[in-house]
């Protein structure tokens, strides 16, 4: 098994991806999983912000670079053919 990347690597690879539609898998606890659909917004020094559409509301949620490096959010980006592709996770 790799070691974890960097916050740094992780921060530096989703700042490659601002304005690209990504989908989102967070744990929130106790066997609750959410999965959505957004756009990665913008990049912060220790967060990241994701606009959400929902049920023709626009909500933004953020989320740390330690939430990526300890699984707790995965996220996935959408190429040209609409096909996922794992960005942020721990042991790329």
């Amino acid at each position: 098994m790799s070691s974890p990347r960097a916050l740094s690597d992780i921060k530096k690879d989703l700042e490659s991806f601002v304005g690209s539609r990504i989908r989102l898998k967070a744990n929130r606890g106790r066997n609750r999983i959410v999965e959505r659909e957004g756009v990665l917004e913008s990049t912060y020094p220790n967060i990241f912000v994701i606009k959400l559409n929902e049920r023709k509301i626009e909500r933004r949620v953020s989320y740390t670079y330690a939430d990526v490096l300890t699984e707790t959010v995965e996220l996935f980006v959408y190429d040209k053919q609409d096909a996922e592709i794992r960005i942020a996770s721990a042991n790329n």
